[in-house]
């Protein structure tokens, strides 16, 4: 009775500030907007109260308001959120890169949530905690059918403050106790040199002090190497804050360049923002990487360097999200995540890729059509296009991974067999050093072939349906012999998958080794060795006229 009561006066309180809410509006201003927005506000909270007050079965106030809010949002685009409590610590972690946590990436396995790897250094690796251990129990809640959001929650919080874990590990369980720190993740998790003339940053992030990172890595490669090229992947890097990515183009550009301008519904959300030191190197041959998941900052950098003709940009078109978002405290410590304005990098373009505000009958949006994409120039007179990404000066195709090793991965199979080898093997050589003898691979498809792995190709389903359809149709017993004889062919090939495609299998095999014991930087390093994008950037850089050719314009 007492829960009812205090529902009652939460719904009561919510009712009175929206009245409140809703009579300032009125009396505030006389125009339409006000009055349609206390008109709706209104609605809205006697809708809620009446719900709470009648509603048969008992409501979680905070789960449907949380429910309405999102539904509200969805209305917009992606990026307005709304941010609850106890998201706070992943708002911390995109902005500065840390967070008070355990220092794990976790994801579900089966009805639990599984460790897949921890950050070198901090609590989960102090612990003794491995990829592939099961995390049961957090503080004697279980992780049972909870999802990624959820169980990331319970281990984020207050640093100094202790987690219980009940873990298991190849079916054996115990307990562990844990203090939370700040956990601090680098922009950079590798840099070093391709060739004895070409450095390399993988920048994944673009949270505070990302641009001194670079700056710093840059820095050190100079100081040990003879660095006359470099190369700047942020593939697969979705962005952060704006003026690190101003400042790394700094880095390269000239001071008092426009990088990007803001331009918002409210005056005040528009601006311009320049580069405002002396570049660290403004002439050092550059070429920047870029993926379908290079987004937001990744693609204010890549496009300026493109803009400005400093460098060349090989890989494949961007995310195109050219949306700036600021974050707004609300009541309670929560906050709402806003999209406030549009960003414009130095030719004027744009690089949004979808319209958010037009919308189908369905709901559904789609891209900025090419019929409304406008030409613009870059310094030297090439023309790029808005409304699309940043399109790559070079594009390189990304080679399709062959269904048996889409399979391998999706079934966690590789990832096992490296958990497995790692309980086994104390250490291994360095990133460079290890690789999948032929000893090894006739291991790993023994473990394969133990968990009973199978696959079904594209022509098995087609040839699946052909003989529904066919016996349907009372045909299939006239041709059933040549069914079977195609069966019997898929299967044959089949068989010779893991020798066809074993160069993919041992490479992402390595890689999954080599990140048990030298994490993100060996698994960096090792990706390197079968790279298309860094072989074509080797290229670009050994024939300078290409080069020059490529930022002149020069077909």
């Amino acid at each position: 009775m007492n829960n009812i009561k205090k529902t009652l006066l939460r719904a009561k309180l919510f009712f009175l500030a929206v009245l409140l809410v809703s009579a300032a509006l009125i009396l505030g201003g006389a125009g339409s907007r006000n009055f349609e927005i206390a008109r709706n506000l209104d609605i809205f909270s006697n809708l809620f109260r009446e719900l709470v007050v009648n509603y048969v079965d008992d409501i979680n106030v905070s789960e449907m308001m949380k429910t309405g809010i999102d539904g509200m949002l969805s209305t917009l685009d992606p990026y307005t959120t709304f941010i609850p409590e106890s998201e706070i610590e992943d708002v911390r972690l995109m902005t500065t890169g840390q967070y008070g946590g355990i220092g794990a990436v976790i994801r579900p396995r089966g009805d639990h949530m599984m460790v897949v790897e921890p950050y070198q250094g901090f609590p989960a690796y102090k612990a003794g905690l491995l990829p592939g251990d099961l995390i049961l129990e957090i503080n004697g809640q279980s992780t049972f059918g909870r999802d990624e959001d959820e169980v990331r929650a319970l281990l984020q919080g207050q640093p100094g403050t202790v987690l219980n874990l009940l873990v298991e590990r190849d079916g054996e369980q115990w307990n562990k106790s844990l203090e939370r720190e700040v956990v601090r993740i680098d922009n950079i998790p590798y840099f070093g040199m391709l060739d004895e003339n070409t450095a390399y940053i993988k920048l994944s992030g673009f949270t505070r002090r990302a641009s001194r990172e670079v700056r710093d890595a840059i820095n050190e490669l100079k100081e040990h190497y003879p660095v006359t090229n470099l190369v700047l992947d942020l593939r697969d890097n979705g962005g952060g804050l704006l003026h690190e990515a101003v400042n790394i183009t700094n880095l390269f550009v000239e001071k008092d360049q426009l990088v990007v301008s803001t331009r918002g519904r409210l005056s005040e959300r528009s601006s311009t923002h320049r580069t405002l030191n002396d570049p660290l190197d403004p002439d050092i041959p550059l070429v920047v990487l870029m993926n379908r998941r290079s987004a937001s900052a990744s693609e204010i950098v890549a496009g300026s360097i493109q803009d400005f003709d400093r460098g060349v940009i090989i890989g494949n078109r961007s995310f195109g999200k050219g949306l700036v978002q600021n974050v707004v405290p609300l009541s309670y410590n929560t906050q709402l995540k806003v999209t406030v304005a549009e960003y414009f990098i130095p030719s004027g373009r744009g690089i949004q890729a979808i319209d958010y505000a037009e919308r189908h009958e369905d709901g559904s949006v789609a891209e900025i059509p090419d019929s409304l994409k406008m030409p613009h120039q870059t310094r030297s007179g090439r023309t790029v296009y808005d409304g699309g990404g940043i399109e790559p000066d070079i594009e390189v195709e990304r080679p399709v991974r062959a269904l048996v090793t889409r399979a391998l991965l999706d079934q966690h199979l590789i990832f096992d067999f490296a958990t497995l080898y790692q309980r086994q093997h104390e250490d291994i050589p360095g990133p460079t050093d290890f690789h999948i003898s032929d000893a090894l691979y006739d291991e790993f498809l023994a473990f394969v072939e133990a968990q009973n792995f199978s696959y079904e190709t594209r022509s098995e389903r087609l040839l699946r349906d052909l003989q529904r359809t066919a016996t349907r149709e009372q045909y299939f017993e006239a041709v059933e012999p040549v069914f079977q004889e195609l069966r019997e062919r898929i299967e044959k090939e089949k068989e010779q998958d893991f020798q066809t495609f074993g160069q993919e299998i041992r490479q992402l095999l390595r890689e999954e080794i080599v990140s048990r014991y030298h994490y993100r930087r060996g698994r960096v390093i090792v990706s390197l060795d079968a790279d298309p994008d860094v072989e074509k950037s080797l290229e670009v850089f050994a024939d300078q006229g290409w080069y020059s050719n490529i930022l002149a314009g020069v077909k």
